[in-house]
């Protein structure tokens, strides 16, 4: 069976970047900077060039709109509880594809096919050939509609949650596409604010 040309493209660079490797292997296990960093999944983002982070830094949780879903929550709990971090940040973004579909959106497509649907300006279409499946309508998407409300619904439910420490704080941000600034989302950093445990 052949590689696909992206399989062979990534191969490639890993061999160069294996090349150059050097002393990489001998960093520890926790992060050096002991703070992690949940964000979005898209393809813009590079958590590393936006928070001047390198190998070895920080830990990054990736998952589509940066939310703080129950995995990315255990991610965080065992970021802090075995590996020493001691701040989060959550770092939405600005054109985020999140806000271009909801529950009822995405069931209704995967319902239809399992193939890649499009966009056409207005609103989604399925033109996949089926079959597809109902189980999407079982799942949250965690869509949202408005982008700093959403930060502050992330940090305030990893501040509250029962396995975090109030002594760690949460940092909120909406990270700009056009700009690459990083905006603090004053509700979300107030909210999640550390205190005594």
């Amino acid at each position: 069976m052949s590689k696909s040309q992206i399989v062979q493209e990534v191969e490639n660079a890993n061999a160069k970047y294996v090349a150059s490797f050097g002393e990489k292997g001998n960093l520890a296990l926790p992060p050096g900077r002991r703070f992690a960093v949940l964000t979005c999944m898209d393809a813009r983002l590079d958590p590393a060039k936006y928070a001047g982070l390198s190998e070895g830094d920080a830990h990054v949780i990736r998952n589509a709109g940066g939310r703080a879903s129950d995995d990315a929550i255990r991610s965080l709990v065992i970021s802090y509880k075995l590996l020493g971090t001691k701040e989060f940040f959550v770092v939405h973004h600005t054109d985020c594809g999140m806000v271009l579909f909801n529950n009822e959106i995405m069931g209704g497509l995967l319902e239809k096919s399992l193939e890649t649907a499009v966009h056409d300006g207005k609103g989604w279409k399925d033109v996949g050939k089926g079959p597809g499946s109902k189980e999407g309508q079982k799942m949250d998407w965690l869509t949202f509609t408005d982008y700093e409300k959403s930060v502050v619904e992330d940090v305030k439910r990893i501040r509250n949650h029962p396995l975090v420490p109030k002594s760690i704080p949460v940092y909120g941000y909406l990270y700009d596409v056009k700009t690459g600034k990083l905006e603090e989302v004053g509700e979300a950093t107030t909210v999640g604010r550390a205190g005594g445990d």
